[in-house]
């Protein structure tokens, strides 16, 4: 049971975090701060330009595949705890 409480704690903060980028990349770049991000180019075109039309969509694509990986690896991780726990875990007494 109480690897099954840390992995949601840690799949949660992870899902929090990225989410946070998400907002940053997203809302804050291409929205909050784009008037100092403009003074940036990229390429031919000014930076916070380019994060509202393009760049947002690319963090977020990125972030799927970040969050995918790092939850697989914490699924192999949790699946092997769970399984060192059980075989480490006392037997129940017979009661026959």
């Amino acid at each position: 049971m109480h690897v099954a409480k840390a992995y949601w704690r840690r799949q949660l903060r992870r899902t929090g975090l990225l989410l946070v980028v998400w907002a940053v990349a997203g809302f804050g770049c291409s929205i909050l701060f784009v008037e100092q991000l403009n003074r940036i180019s990229f390429g031919d075109m000014p930076f916070g330009f380019w994060m509202a039309q393009q760049g947002s969509i690319y963090v977020f694509i990125l972030l799927i595949f970040l969050y995918a990986l790092l939850s697989g690896r914490a699924d192999r991780q949790a699946t092997l705890e769970a399984d060192t726990e059980e075989d480490t875990a006392p037997l129940p007494a017979n009661e026959g």
